[in-house]
């Protein structure tokens, strides 16, 4: 019995330890580790807290934060050691953007790796928290747009192995230290990088070179450096002794090469680039006084061809130089023998120099760049010889011998060895195919921005090893060859290639990007693109294609970037082009009228849009309910695509758009549903704007809408709008534009709404129901360039705050108002005026003639008063009799209107002056006096209308010198005398423009002149008289001299009537086309739009031949 107990108790214990064992071997699999609830939610915080428009958070959901990309745990405590939020320094989208770091991270207590550069952090501090992390050995906070003191709390990371403090050179207020004493606690450091932060008033900056023992790595550049500190570095001979890679580059040294790097044994890399080495005392032995290193870069040295004398050069001592950067320096004609001889180097970089004399062959040397030279034939570059180069770089050398094939060019190299080639800005004439076409190393060609023409040649597409081809921006015509290999990226745009996109595109599976953008190809997008499965980028804009959009695009999982603006594409748009698009943040489909976009209301698109532009489509089922899905959105563009109806209600939950272009649709409805969700003023990427003109919103302005604080460009013209304008809209601060015209606004112009600050520079209100003054608070507007009220019911004077203050004003509006009082002579101060319109008003008293001194109407347009705004711009003017509605063109209008008012006295004589003017009207006032006699001075005049006045006198002969005058109205004044004639004048025969002038005579009015008459009498009766001295004519004479008499009679009827003819003729073509523009207001704004953009379209036609005319003489 005790043996059977023995034995149970045996068997329990055995199975006892074997459950044990199969726990410990698999407990791991069964219950791995997980991140703390702390630490998940500090995280999430930092989350909500910035911009991530390129999702580069989008992995953190869930409650286990180990599982989220860029975050990493230890394996047993599941606590969060490593951050990896690395964004882009290239001011891309690849990058978070944050008020500030968010205190919510330092929760992260055994954090070992944080890396924050390249994000935007708005020029906010470096959080103190950083230094609570004891255990971190890689900080990296480089380019992420922090800005003040560095903390010294910094120096607590005692276990910091890796310091990367770079500041932006780009920012307005970069980093900067008051006492870098902090650096004795980082007895560990090995790489400290302090690029760009000042230390020009920091105090014990020295220890940066002695109190880091284990230092590898330093850079300094753009630290604001002088020569005293370099004294430092000289005093000890261990400074630095493990120092590996140092930068001193672009700081402020000058002499001669300091002589205590020979102490720094270990030096492999040396940048002192920027140190000026012109005040050397000894500049012909200046080799042989420098140290050498593997790596050496001495840009913008300002070292010249003596600095590079080979005298006195010990070999020996330059045998160690593999790398050397003379860039940006003085350099000049022959390539200096020094460099040939150093035989040791692999990459020379002569760039921004001044040589022009052949390159020696230098059998080592695999990288060499020759870019922005004096180098006139390409030949001396030794694009032929140099046999053994890797890497050549030569652009911007500008060529005047165009790169041929030649029989010489064959036995120089039988194969070359070059893997990348770089001729931009070089070249012209036609491809060198052959040359090309045996490079068969090749992985790299960039021949961009040349003039080269002809077709591709197909060699190039046969080079198997080519990962990257440009050539962009020349001439190139014919159709696209078929390319094999392993192309990663091709750039073919701003070409003039032709043809169809060929099918044979779609094996390569490589591709990553490709643009064929501006060029002339047609046909349809090839359905093989849908096999391109590494596709980010592709551009097809501004070309002719047409047909429909494949559905095997909607399969490209990694496209980012879809460009198909600006063609002739057709056919409908569905969910299914979209199907996979899950990577996609650009697109960009706008100007293909003809393309339809239909999705369901229920649709959810797999991608968050950065950028979507489809304007100039057609977008059917009213507003697309899909963008309400769109978190990222910071520019939207669905202008003239055809939108009806009311803004959706679930818009609202929209977060705020920054680039918001509605315009041109159909959209009803009040504003009260506009995107109004989130933060508006963190990102910088796009314009702050919203344009919703051309639209039938109605009802009030929403008080909603002051929210956007941020905004630069704000345009509801052209709707229905009601009531007065909300006084909150003074807090838009940073307001550009200001445009409300057209609508049915009404009440006085609050002071409150004119923001604050004086970056407005164009306001307009016109066209609406305003009244009262115009507020004082105007003369604040500084930056003012357009101000157009006209077309409401202003009153009271015009103040002359107008002209004191804003002086940079070139269009002043008031027309059709009833304002009173005389023009104030402060206008005369606004050099930059160039229209000024004042009529129909109430205006008295005499024309200012300081007037005439407007240098804007006597130079033409100000070329400092910029235009380019992102808005659109829009004026009404009267000129050649009609209104006339500018939209781009306007900036060349130079116009004077002060017509219908009650201004009295003469016109003054330094209006002629105003040469460039093209329109003055002073018609329906009460001036007097005659015209001015220089009034031919005026040569631009197009439109000349003094209608209406009490004018006397005779018109002055040199109205028949205004070359360019088509039209002219004098009528219903005092005038007297013969009508000029001549020039222009003989076109202008239209009776009306002198009618109601009695004492005028001479055509094109019927009346004759009365001394025309005399001097034709006399003359009839001198020759009549001559006959009766003679002897008496016969009968038959008598009979023949009445047959003339009645002829005449007959002749002077019939051409009264031939005159009669004319103006019925005239009068019904003319009321036959303007009668059908007056009622039918589409036509009319059709042939508007047409006249200005065929006169935009020569303009930029002439604009490019003068251009293109310039750079050949220049090349010449």
């Amino acid at each position: 019995m005790a043996n059977h107990q023995s034995l149970l108790i045996l068997l329990v214990l055995i199975i006892c330890f074997v459950a044990n064992i199969h726990t410990c071997l698999c407990a791991p699999n069964i219950s791995a580790a997980v991140c703390s609830k702390q630490e998940r939610l500090a995280l999430l915080k930092f989350k909500h807290s910035v911009y991530d428009d390129a999702d580069m958070l989008s992995s953190w959901v869930g409650n286990d934060c180990c599982q989220w990309e860029r975050v990493h745990c230890d394996k047993v405590t599941g606590k969060v050691e490593s951050l990896h939020l690395r964004g882009s320094e290239d001011m891309s989208i690849e990058r978070l953007v944050g008020k500030e770091v968010c205190s919510s991270l330092r929760h992260l207590r055994n954090l070992k790796f944080l890396d924050l550069s390249g994000n935007d952090f708005q020029e906010s501090r470096i959080p103190e928290f950083i230094g609570s992390f004891k255990q971190l050995s890689y900080l990296n906070l480089s380019t992420a747009y922090f800005s003040g003191v560095i903390p010294p709390h910094i120096g607590n990371l005692s276990h910091l192995k890796v310091l990367d403090l770079t500041s932006s050179p780009y920012s307005y207020n970069t980093l900067m230290s008051d006492d870098m004493s902090w650096i004795s606690g980082l007895s560990s450091l090995k790489s400290f990088d302090l690029s760009y932060v000042d230390l020009s008033k920091a105090q014990n900056r020295d220890m940066v070179f002695y109190m880091m023992p284990s230092l590898e790595m330093l850079s300094l550049s753009g630290c604001e450096l002088t020569n005293a500190d370099l004294g430092t570095l000289s005093n000890s001979s261990t400074t630095l002794a493990n120092i590996k890679h140092l930068d001193l580059s672009y700081n402020h040294f000058e002499g001669q090469f300091p002589g205590f790097f020979q102490n720094m044994t270990s030096l492999e890399f040396l940048d002192l680039s920027y140190f000026n080495f012109r005040l050397s005392q000894s500049s012909t032995n200046f080799l042989s006084t420098i140290h050498y290193f593997p790596k050496m870069r001495l840009s913008s040295c300002e070292l010249h061809n003596m600095h590079l004398s080979s005298n006195h050069l010990n070999f020996t001592t330059i045998s160690i130089l593999q790398h050397l950067d003379l860039s940006q320096n003085l350099i000049e004609g022959r390539f200096p023998t020094a460099l040939t001889n150093m035989s040791s180097l692999l990459s020379l970089d002569l760039s921004s120099n001044m040589l022009n004399s052949p390159v020696p062959i230098m059998p080592n040397l695999l990288r060499l760049d020759l870019s922005e030279n004096n180098f006139e034939h390409i030949e001396d570059v030794g694009i032929w010889r140099q046999c053994h180069l890797k890497e050549l770089t030569v652009s911007g050398n500008l060529f005047s011998i165009e790169l041929i094939d030649s029989p010489k060019n064959v036995s120089e190299c039988s194969q070359c060895a070059f893997e990348r080639l770089n001729l931009q800005e070089s070249l012209k004439g036609a491809f060198p195919a052959d040359s090309l076409g045996r490079m068969a190393n090749l992985r790299g060609l960039s021949l961009r921005n040349n003039d080269l023409t002809g077709q591709i040649p197909k060699s190039l597409g046969r080079l198997r090893l080519l990962e990257e081809l440009d050539l962009s921006n020349n001439q190139i015509t014919g159709p696209i060859p078929t390319f094999i290999g392993k192309l990663t990226k091709l750039d073919l745009s701003g070409n003039q290639l032709n043809g169809s996109i060929p099918e044979s595109f779609g094996s390569l599976t490589a591709l990553i990007k490709l643009d064929l953008s501006s060029n002339q190809l047609t046909g349809p997008l090839p359905t093989s693109l849908g096999r391109l499965v590494s596709l980010q980028e592709f551009s097809v804009y501004s070309n002719s294609l047409n047909g429909t959009v494949p559905v095997s695009i909607g399969q490209l999982t990694k496209l980012r970037d879809l460009e198909i603006s600006n063609n002739s594409l057709e056919g409908v748009i569905t969910e299914a082009h979209f199907a996979k698009l899950s990577m996609l943040k650009y697109l960009d489909a706008h100007s293909n009228s003809k393309l339809t976009f239909n999705v369901s209301r229920e649709w959810k698109p797999p991608f968050q849009l950065i950028y979507a532009d489809l304007s100039s489509s057609k977008i059917i089922n009213g507003f697309p309910q899909w963008l309400r899905t769109q978190k990222k959105l910071g520019s939207l563009s669905l202008s003239n695509a055809s939108i009806t109806g009311p803004l959706p209600t679930s818009l609202r939950k929209m977060r705020v758009v920054e680039f918001f272009d509605l315009s041109h649709n159909k959209l009803s409805g009040p504003l009260t549903n506009l995107p109004n969700e989130g933060s508006v003023d963190v990102s910088n990427i796009y314009s702050k704007a919203l344009f919703l003109q051309d639209n039938l919103f109605n009802e009030s302005i929403p008080i909603s809408l002051c929210r956007r604080t941020d905004l630069e460009f704000l345009d509801l013209s052209r709707n229905r709008l009601t009531g007065r304008i909300p006084e909150c809209l003074g807090n838009m601060r940073n307001l550009v534009t200001m445009q409300f015209s057209s609508n049915q606004l009404s009440g006085v112009i609050p002071s409150s709404i004119l923001p604050q600050s004086s970056t407005l520079s164009w306001l307009t209100l016109n066209d609406n129901h305003f009244t009262g003054e115009l507020p004082r608070e105007l003369g604040s507007l500084q930056e003012l360039v357009m101000l157009d009220v006209g077309d409401n019911g202003f009153s009271g004077n015009i103040s002359e705050w107008i002209g004191e203050n804003l002086t940079k004003l070139a269009v002043f509006r008031l027309h059709k108002n009833n304002f009173t009082g005389s023009i104030p002579r402060s206008l005369c101060n606004n050099s930059y005026l160039q229209i000024l319109d004042v009529a129909h008003n109430n205006i008295m008293g005499p024309i200012p003639h300081c007037l005439g001194k407007l240098n804007g109407m006597i130079n033409g347009g100000s070329s400092n008063i910029d235009y380019s705004s992102s808005s659109e711009e829009n004026l009404i003017q009267v000129i050649k009799g009609v209104s006339l509605e500018y939209t781009t063109t306007f900036r060349y209008v130079i116009n004077m209107d002060l017509s219908s008012n009650n201004l009295v006295g003469e016109i003054p004589v330094e209006l002629m002056s105003l040469s460039a003017l093209l329109g003055l009207n002073l018609s329906n006032n009460h001036l007097n006096g005659g015209i001015p006699d220089s009034i031919g001075n005026m040569k631009a005049l197009n439109s000349l209308d003094f209608a209406g006045n009490q004018l006397t006198g005779p018109i002055p002969p040199s109205i028949a010198a205004l070359n360019f005058l088509s039209y002219l109205n004098l009528s219903h004044n005092n005038l007297s005398g013969r009508i000029p004639t001549g020039n222009q004048l003989q076109t202008l025969t239209d009776p009306s423009i002198y009618v109601g002038n009695r004492d005028l005579c001479g055509a094109p009015l019927l009346k004759n002149c009365s001394n025309n008459e005399d001097q034709t009498t006399m003359h009839k009766n001198r020759k009549a008289a001559n006959h009766r001295s003679n002897k008496n004519c016969s009968n038959n004479e008598d009979q023949t001299t009445m047959h003339k008499n009645r002829k005449a009679a007959n002749h002077r009827s019939n051409k009264v009537w031939f005159y009669m003819d004319i103006m019925c003729g005239f009068a019904v073509g003319f009321w036959g086309v303007i009668g059908v523009l007056l009622f039918k207001k589409h036509w009319r704004h059709r042939l508007f739009m047409f006249a200005e953009e065929t006169v935009d379209k020569i303009y930029v036609a002439v604009v490019l031949r003068v251009d293109k005319m310039k750079r050949r003489r220049e090349s010449a």
